[in-house]
């Protein structure tokens, strides 16, 4: 899967608790995440990517949050690194980070650009 691919793989190897699709960083974000080692998502290396969001997730990853309690997902995945349990992949393709509505604005003026429509 090193490069992207169309899928991210199931079933999830049985020691694996994640696969994160990551990209390459966007100008907001420039520090990215995480780092590829081969498949292995690790905390350091020489190139830092940011997580896309997309993932695929164990049950057993989200053992420690309290049902009905708000957790946050980063410091899961962290752990999970920290023990080699994540892998993951680098997408070649488009990906939009719309997480404010400055950067959702941008988008659709890009979309309708391109389409040359009203969407």
């Amino acid at each position: 899967m090193p490069g992207g691919s169309d899928a991210l793989p199931l079933p999830l190897p049985p020691n694996v608790l994640a696969h994160l699709l990551l990209v390459d960083n966007p100008p907001h974000h420039a520090a990215g995440d995480f780092c590829l080692a081969g498949e292995r998502i690790v905390p350091e290396g020489e190139t830092r990517y940011t997580f896309s969001g997309i993932g695929i997730y164990r049950p057993a990853l989200f053992e420690r949050v309290v049902r009905g309690e708000r957790a946050k997902l980063a410091p899961l995945l962290r752990d999970a690194i920290a023990q080699n349990r994540v892998r993951g992949e680098l997408h070649g393709g488009r990906w939009v980070d719309v997480g404010t509505p400055e950067r959702l604005a941008a988008l659709d003026r890009d979309l309708r650009r391109l389409t040359g429509k009203a969407l």
